[in-house]
């Protein structure tokens, strides 16, 4: 078994890898770079501003790691230590120390003007492998106290320890850290909660312009959500505040207001706010599960009357009707599903009652149930009929054991085994594939985020979202093969695949 799990680990890593890297690639180079700022309204708004445009220009693709960017202020502090007689002047005289600085870097930097003012500013191109090995190594990200290098702070305490903190409770403090609270506990699923490790999948942008591309997948929705927060000062008041959000924030450019509230010399008062709605990937995972509980409600049954009966009318008939069903593009179930269920008074649209009334997620599991319940239930009449035709059921009528005996506790168990291990592929599944039932019922998931993404030319939630997808694939993998183990006892997994 621990060698099955460390084959399985280094094999899902370099999975993880090589489909990242190659979306990645794929990505970056087949969308030009002109493309993202096709959705950026303040973009079209500096047309009449030649060098802000170049500047906004060049500061997008540098956080999106096209460039390096140096501004005329950055270029003329790197060049004074080369030449301290250069100024930020116009002129031939400092072009030429531009010039040579950039020439003696002699690693792809190049020397620009603005087009109006003639302000000198570099760029480099980053290549694609070093864009790709970038991603990798800034990947996971781990909080610790020599995190911060903070000039305006020079002062700042470095530690971690446990504390029991007026506002959250008994937590692991840190300073010099991002995060403030780096461990703690409350009455909110999982309970408890780590800062430690973090993802790093880049920026978004155009949408959600410059917001951490985990935080807009993983964060709550909607309108703010007030309740009692307790300050570091002891006020207590109602706020939107997530007091476990807070990360650094240099203290001098903290308004009086909130230095007051959380101590003056705090660093840790920037914050997010509680918002009433699930965050796109719980939606998600919320009627991925109830879909799938749907699915396996309507595909078992069907799929055991159907190979309790191979072979006569009701089995070919429903065999028939299934494949048929199967080839219908899933779009036009997705409009059936939502005409009839206006019919009944349940929302065509997420937005109309919103995420507080569960009359919002029906249609949407409902769509995804029967989607998943259509191949499903062939897959369980296949497993059934040929568990049939083995040598233990032939051994077991000649004991003189019923059919319905034979089926219900020995064949039935048997095509339970990788019918149950493919649970959390299938929960995946519906996940993933939600794209067109999430955006037809403009249900706030990530399905529907990777379409806005697409559209929208954001390129890094793309690439994020094709990690998180990749990772939770290898994963379910990983728990089927285990959900097998815990179903039948004589699978012994192994390097070699596994066998009885």
């Amino acid at each position: 078994m621990k060698k099955y799990i460390f084959s399985r680990l280094l094999r899902s890593l370099v999975s993880l890898f090589a489909i990242t890297t190659l979306t990645y690639v794929l990505i970056f180079t087949m969308v030009p770079r002109t493309k993202i700022f096709n959705n950026d309204p303040n973009y079209t708004k500096m047309a009449a501003q030649p060098d802000k445009k170049v500047n906004y220009e060049n500061g997008v693709y540098e956080r999106m790691g096209y460039i390096n960017y140096w501004t005329s202020k950055e270029l003329l502090d790197k060049a004074n230590d080369f030449d301290p007689s250069v100024t930020g002047e116009v002129n031939d005289t400092n072009k030429k120390i531009y010039e040579d600085y950039i020439a003696s870097l002699g690693n792809g930097w190049t020397l620009h003007q603005f087009p109006e003012s003639g302000a000198f500013y570099a760029t480099r191109e980053i290549s694609m492998f070093s864009r790709v090995l970038n991603f990798f190594t800034n990947l996971i990200e781990i909080d610790h106290p020599w995190r911060i290098k903070d000039a305006k702070n020079p002062d700042l305490e470095r530690y971690l320890r446990f504390e029991n903190d007026p506002s959250a409770g008994f937590a692991l403090v840190g300073s010099g850290t991002k995060h403030k609270y780096l461990l703690y506990f409350n009455g909110q699923f999982p309970f408890i909660h780590q800062n430690f490790v973090n993802l790093n999948l880049g920026v978004s942008y155009p949408t959600f312009s410059k917001v951490p591309v985990l935080q807009i997948i993983t964060q709550t929705q909607g309108k703010k959500l007030l309740k009692e927060v307790t300050f570091p000062n002891g006020t207590k008041r109602s706020s939107s505040i997530d007091i476990y959000s807070r990360t650094y924030q240099t203290p001098s450019s903290v308004d009086k207001k909130t230095a007051a509230l959380f101590g003056e010399g705090d660093a840790y008062t920037k914050t997010q706010n509680l918002q009433t709605d699930p965050s796109m990937i719980a939606n998600s995972a919320l009627i991925g599960i109830f879909g799938v509980m749907i699915s396996y409600l309507i595909a078992l049954p069907l799929g055991y009357f159907m190979a309790q009966h191979s072979g006569k009318l009701f089995d070919s008939i429903s065999s028939g009707t299934l494949t048929f069903l199967i080839a219908i593009p899933s779009i036009a179930f997705i409009y059936v599903f939502r005409f009839l269920g206006s019919l009944t008074g349940l929302p065509d649209l997420f937005p109309t009652y919103g995420a507080q009334d569960i009359r919002s997620y029906i249609l949407p599991a409902l769509v995804l149930g029967f989607l998943g319940s259509l191949s499903l239930g062939l897959w369980t009449r296949r497993y059934l009929v040929d568990q049939k035709l083995s040598d233990y059921v032939r051994f077991a009528r000649a004991k003189g054991l019923n059919e319905k005996e034979i089926m219900t506790r020995h064949i039935f168990k048997n095509a339970m085994v990788p019918i149950v291990a493919g649970i959390p592929g299938a929960i995946l599944g519906v996940i993933v594939g939600a794209t067109f039932t999430e955006t037809v019922f403009a249900f706030p998931g990530m399905g529907k985020m990777l379409i806005d993404a697409i559209k929208a030319n954001n390129i890094n939630m793309v690439v994020g979202l094709n990690f998180i997808f990749s990772a939770l694939s290898i994963l379910a993998v990983f728990l089927g093969d285990l959900f097998m183990t815990v179903l039948d006892p004589r699978i012994k997994l192994s390097t070699k695949g596994g066998g009885k």
